[in-house]
């Protein structure tokens, strides 16, 4: 479920990205707001398990910036 969550917010970001460079930080810091608010509610967990669970949250923030990011940098090379 979160696996398809992070994949649909990077497609979405990609695309907006792309599409409407300067609008599309906004809907980027949102999608790390929400992940850094689930990395931080895992992390709460005792010991190894509150780095366990934090992961996927931190990874999917990553790969959010990258997505949006990659976005930009494709519209930011087309020869228009």
């Amino acid at each position: 479920m979160l696996i398809g969550a992070i994949i649909v917010v990077c497609i979405v970001l990609l695309i907006l990205g792309f599409l409407v460079p300067r609008l599309s930080h906004g809907p980027e810091r949102g999608a790390h707001k929400a992940f850094g608010l689930g990395s931080r509610a895992g992390s709460k967990a005792p010991g190894p398990l509150g780095r366990l669970f934090a992961k996927p949250f931190t990874s999917g923030s990553k790969a959010a910036g990258r997505s949006a990011s990659a976005g930009r940098r494709g519209r930011g090379k087309l020869p228009l």
